[in-house]
């Protein structure tokens, strides 16, 4: 009785070297290519986000983020140009204060540039009078 169980084991055929490539190759293969499909989706997904998310009419022009300075831990103090004013916003966990409003045109919108010769010499600047000195 045991012969008969073991009998159709021992027909089967078992699988070549070149059967199992081709198995390993072909699931090689989809992994890459579903891979492939999940990132485009992504990519796709982050695109979407992105021109969704870009505003839109005529307040997309006149808002303007001027500076924003962290005060604690989820806590700012940002400054927002809008038209011709300048908005000086407190930004907390949901809620945002105004806390000050003044013109644009009382508030420098550049810092005042030091000269040349102050400013600070970039790594290029610095390197190169580094191997000056060798």
């Amino acid at each position: 009785m045991r012969v008969a169980h073991i009998a159709p084991l021992l027909l089967v055929p078992a699988p070549t070297a070149a059967a199992e490539g081709l198995s390993l190759a072909g699931s090689v293969a989809q992994m890459i290519l579903g891979l492939g499909l999940v990132l485009a989706l992504l990519f796709g997904a982050l695109l979407l986000i992105k021109r969704l998310s870009l505003p839109r009419g005529p307040a997309a022009s006149s808002l303007r983020v001027v500076g924003a300075a962290a005060v604690g831990p989820r806590e700012r103090v940002v400054l927002v140009e809008v038209g011709d004013k300048v908005l000086v916003l407190g930004v907390a966990q949901g809620q945002v204060e105004s806390l000050h409003t003044f013109d644009a045109a009382d508030f420098p919108s550049e810092s005042p540039q030091a000269s040349p010769e102050a400013a600070p010499a970039s790594f290029a600047d610095r390197l190169q009078r580094m191997m000056e000195r060798r």
